[in-house]
């Protein structure tokens, strides 16, 4: 008989969500910016907190690690290449933490941070997992604070090249703003007008639109879209004219940051 998994997205802040990921009473947690709703849904699950991980230094990300390993005796894990609180066992591409019988996958994702990381893992009994961070969103992708727009693109490159099945779990429910944007993008996609209505639906009885799911992202998400010529013909009034990938993309990140 297969592992279960329970997956859990945890409310926190305005709009963060730290991941749960538990089975037969052990936890992993992603990027606990609180620690309160970690300790409370431990409490109320009656468990037992094995493993944080955090994908990158932003505040929201880290900010209840040193609370949790105060509380808790969870191993740390995060990104080599950024500043991390000292609990922090430092990881790079293609290394691994192994946790339940599941091996994480690390993937540097560099772009909304210069040293993000993202963690892949196939749990037996349920679709793979990926958790994101802020790297890539349903319906769009994150801010580029300290990376370049060929940095972002080739970290989403690497993210649309998992298996379809993946479930993303993304930090934050932006889902409703990203897809209003996308609609401009893509006006015709009625893929993404047919997701749009169910996110609304999810989101007025108060319920997450996340995890999504890789498969559905490759068809709504401009930001995996970016050289799809339905998305290109949108950037065409942009000044400069794109030329190359990288510069498509960076319209198109640049008019995400000013749309409202």
């Amino acid at each position: 008989m297969g592992l279960i998994m329970n997956l859990i997205p945890l409310p926190a802040f305005s709009d963060n969500y730290i991941w749960l990921l538990h089975h037969n009473g052990r936890a992993l947690v992603v990027d606990p910016g609180d620690a309160q709703p970690v300790l409370n849904a431990l409490a109320s699950k009656d468990l037992v907190l094995d493993v944080i991980l955090v994908t990158h230094h932003h505040a929201d990300h880290v900010g209840g690690v040193a609370a949790l390993t105060a509380a808790t005796s969870a191993t740390v894990y995060g990104p080599a290449n950024e500043k991390m609180p000292p609990e922090v066992i430092p990881l790079t591409q293609s290394e691994t933490v192994s946790w339940q019988g599941i091996d994480f996958q690390i993937i540097d994702v560099p772009g909304h941070t210069a040293g993000h990381i993202a963690f892949f893992g196939q749990p037996q009994g349920m679709a793979p997992v990926l958790f994101c961070g802020d790297t890539l969103f349903s319906g769009g992708c994150g801010r580029l604070f300290e990376g370049t727009p060929a940095q972002m693109l080739h970290s989403l490159d690497q993210l649309a090249a998992l298996p379809v099945a993946t479930q993303v779990c993304c930090a934050h429910e932006y889902t409703l703003s990203n897809l209003k944007f996308a609609r401009c993008i893509e006006p015709s996609n009625l893929q993404l007008s047919a997701y749009e209505t169910d996110c609304k639906v999810l989101r007025s009885q108060g319920l997450p639109t996340l995890p999504s799911h890789l498969a559905l992202e490759l068809k709504i998400n401009p930001f995996l879209r970016s050289r799809q010529p339905s998305v290109r013909a949108s950037l065409q009034h942009c000044t400069p004219t794109p030329i190359d990938d990288a510069d498509y993309f960076a319209a198109l990140r640049q008019w995400k940051n000013d749309y409202r």
